[in-house]
């Protein structure tokens, strides 16, 4: 129950009804929201409020859940119901489209049964409808008209129409372009259709040298349109086929509408269903526009609200400002809170706040608070806003607060939500503070719960002396002079009059009468409460520097840990980091070393020779040391050099220099380098171990300057391959290349197969491959050397 009956206007609830009518897709929809109510059903609230939620994960997460089609033949239904009565081919077409939507949006609950089980449970009272559904379809086109194979003898009817049509057609073009060789029609007209027939604009003066009928003139009379008596039998039967046409279909039709009332019952469980779905959709809309939450919902009355915000505000703000939260908490204990404070201060809006949230919860909509809020239940809310005076009933705006006041002492009890805005106002204050003060007692009394705004002392000293009410203030910026809209629970709060009408320019002789006026007492009060609230607010905001002081403390701490945690760590990583390296270049170096043994003993050197390589080699392995490279002179690099990256082994050959930039061939690639980063291959001084390879016979330096990574041998025999293979891939591996290409060209892929036969049998290759599509494909072999 709530009252008055302009209960939804006076806080603005018929706006949100508005809203959701416009997120809704059908008047399915539409008019389930005109008939939402407030309830007072534990089940029914969570169920809706489950519901609301549901859907509105399902718009959270964009899902596929269909949103087309939610129309409303339910209009049809009472035709269909009259017993050999049939339906248009408009409304079996709107059926099939909103019953395609109905099995969509069933199938969709049925398989995310786990995530939205409060909607899946709807869908258990939707019929498939499988039959009619393919009924209907069979007979319609995709465009809503029946179609020419709906029954035998429509297929054949349409089909005579069409031969008869295009026979008068015919008919007709040749007459007309006789008439048009012989000027008796207007220049640029062409046949036209007149009640049904085709026919042919004729000049008025010639209408006689055609034979025919007329069956239109223009509005000037000039032109008639004429009916040739060759073309009438034909578009009589014309004539006589469409109404034959129309006897079958309508045959179609009445066998379909018998079906639709076949199946009337399930049929209005399935429009139910898409009604719901349509307002529940609506609501989820709106929750997300509002930013609502599902909160905590309590069996009986409670409040217990954080963050609530007042959501036609909210949405009024959007983009502008924020809407100031409002905390607040009643208890059984202290179940009515009394808010007190400057005018234009946010009482009222902290009154309707309340009223409107709770409303919207027990309506079944999520609501603007934090999800750790809870929402109890309430039989009654009863509401007291505004300006109540009656013209018709012969009240004033105070008679009528009181006849308000006379109902709630009579109707309120335990499980009745109040909400009375400016308690008392609108006679004496002396009268109406007391009256005000006796109804309050009297609610309090009967253990009602509520909120009311008020300017008058002796209430706030009422709810200060009295165990089941609270006071509240909106907080008000004394340096500014201007309202914060906060709520402050747990002292009155002051009119800040004085300082307001100081604001507002006053004079000071006319505000120091006013004090004296008002007297010391009241004056002394009021300035108590001004420097209480002064003082509440600057030992806040020390709080507030406090706090952020000690986060920023936290903040730091937390951060040096973490970087002692993080310097510890690369400690470690370094140092692992350091003997993995190490570890790989040992291994990389043994690998050199018995590529180099190898190759010696591929060309038959001597075992004296070949034991002065390996201890040379050991010595490399032992002390993990690059080759050494240093500039014996400073003589100027010139085109024709062999030169080399200092630090790297591979040499090339200096084509020109310009402004100290050499380009420089290094084998066939082609690069530019700044001279200051070359040198002279003959400037080098090598390690010890490489100087005896070069004495058993081997110029790295050369071998490395001449060495290209890719050997062509098209045009080769086959039987000169292999050697040049084998040389090549030896080359390779002692120069330390990982990788090599052999270009053999595809033709009848001889020279292909020799190769790969040939690489399987060195135990140096780690793998072949095809070379990129783009680059060769498969007329180039890539070696993968080990």
């Amino acid at each position: 129950m709530v009252f008055p009956i302009e209960f939804e206007q006076k806080l603005g609830f018929d706006q949100i009804r508005q809203r959701l009518k416009n997120y809704c897709l059908s008047p399915l929809g539409i008019r389930l929201v005109d008939r939402m109510n407030f309830s007072s059903d534990f089940e029914i609230i969570l169920t809706q409020l489950k519901q609301n939620l549901e859907f509105r994960n399902i718009l959270d997460k964009d899902e596929e859940f269909p949103s087309t089609h939610y129309s409303d033949p339910t209009e049809h239904f009472k035709t269909a119901a009259i017993e050999d009565s049939f339906l248009e081919q408009e409304a079996f077409y709107e059926i099939l489209r909103s019953l395609q939507t109905i099995i969509a949006c069933k199938k969709f609950l049925e398989s995310h049964q786990e995530e939205y089980p409060e909607l899946g449970k709807l869908t258990q009272s939707v019929s498939v409808f499988s039959d009619l559904i393919k009924n209907i379809e069979s007979r319609f086109d995709d465009r809503g008209h029946i179609r020419d194979n709906a029954s035998p003898e429509l297929g054949k009817i349409r089909k005579r129409i069409r031969d008869e049509q295009s026979r008068v057609k015919h008919l007709i073009d040749q007459i007309f372009r006789q008439a048009v060789g012989n000027g008796w029609v207007p220049e640029g007209v062409s046949t036209t259709i007149r009640d049904g027939r085709l026919v042919i604009p004729v000049l008025a003066e010639h209408k006689r040298k055609i034979a025919g009928f007329i069956m239109d003139e223009s509005a000037t009379g000039q032109t008639i349109y004429l009916e040739p008596t060759q073309a009438l039998e034909a578009n009589n039967e014309i004539r006589d086929l469409i109404h034959a046409e129309r006897r079958e279909i309508v045959k179609i039709l009445r066998g379909l509408t018998t079906l639709i009332r076949q199946n009337l019952p399930m049929l209005r469980d399935a429009y139910s269903f898409l009604a719901i779905i349509d307002f529940t959709r609506a609501k989820a809309k709106f929750s997300q526009d509002i930013g609502a939450e599902f909160p905590r919902l309590a069996h009986g009355p409670d409040l217990n609200w954080m963050h609530a915000r007042h959501p036609l505000l909210y949405l009024s703000l959007k983009g502008k400002r924020e809407v100031v939260p409002l905390t607040i908490d009643l208890t059984k204990q202290k179940s009515f809170l009394l808010v007190s404070g400057p005018n234009a201060g946010g009482k009222s809006v902290c009154l309707k706040t309340v009223g409107l949230i709770q409303y919207m919860a027990q309506c079944g909509l999520l609501v603007p608070l934090h999800d750790k809020s809870t929402v109890g239940i309430f039989k009654k809310i009863f509401l007291d806003i505004g300006d109540q005076q009656s013209i018709e009933n012969d009240l004033s705006t105070y008679s009528s607060h009181l006849k308000n006041m006379a109902f709630f002492l009579k109707q309120a009890d335990e499980n009745t939500l109040v909400l009375l805005d400016e308690l008392g106002a609108g006679t004496d204050p002396n009268f109406g503070g007391g009256v005000a003060e006796s109804v309050l007692a009297g609610l309090l009394n009967k253990k009602v719960w509520g909120v009311a705004t008020t300017h008058y002392y002796n209430l706030k000293l009422f709810a200060s002396n009295h165990s089941g009410i609270r006071n509240g203030a909106m907080q008000f910026d004394t340096e500014r002079l201007e309202p914060m809209f906060r709520l402050d629970i747990g002292k009155p709060g002051s009119s800040f009059a004085l300082e307001i009408a100081r604001k507002t320019g006053l004079p000071f002789e006319t505000i120091k009468l006013a004090e004296t006026l008002i007297g010391k007492e009241l004056t002394g009060l009021e300035s108590l409460m001004k420097s209480v609230a002064e003082e509440k607010q600057s030992l806040e905001n020390r709080m507030k520097e406090i706090a952020l002081r000690e986060k920023k403390l936290t903040e730091a701490l937390t951060q040096y840990e973490t970087l002692n945690q993080e310097l510890n760590s690369k400690k470690k990583e370094i140092i692992d980091k350091a003997k993995s390296e190490a570890s790989y270049l040992l291994k990389e170096t043994n690998r050199e070393i018995e590529k180099t043994i190898r190759h010696i003993r591929e060309n038959k050197a001597e075992r004296k020779e070949t034991r002065k390589v390996r201890e040379g080699l050991q010595t490399i392995a032992q002390k993990v040391k690059p080759e050494t490279i240093v500039r014996k002179q400073t003589e100027k690099i010139e085109p024709g050099d062999y030169v080399r990256l200092i630090g790297q082994e591979v040499s090339g050959k200096v084509i020109s220099i310009k402004d100290d930039v050499a380009v420089v061939q290094f084998g066939d690639l082609r690069s530019q380098v700044e001279t200051k980063r070359l040198v002279r291959s003959d400037q080098i001084v090598a390690n010890p171990a490489f100087t005896r390879v070069r004495t058993a016979g081997l110029d790295i330096s050369q071998k490395q300057s001449l060495f290209v990574t890719t050997l062509d041998i098209r045009g080769k025999r086959v039987e000169e391959v292999n050697a040049m293979l084998d040389q090549f891939i030896d080359d390779a591996i002692l120069l330390g290349h990982a990788q090599v290409k052999i270009l053999h060209g595809k033709g009848e892929g001889v020279l292909r197969k020799v190769v790969r036969e040939r690489l399987k049998k060195i135990k140096a290759v780690a793998s072949v491959a095809d070379e990129h599509i783009e680059r060769g494909g498969d007329g180039i072999t890539v070696v993968i050397l080990k």
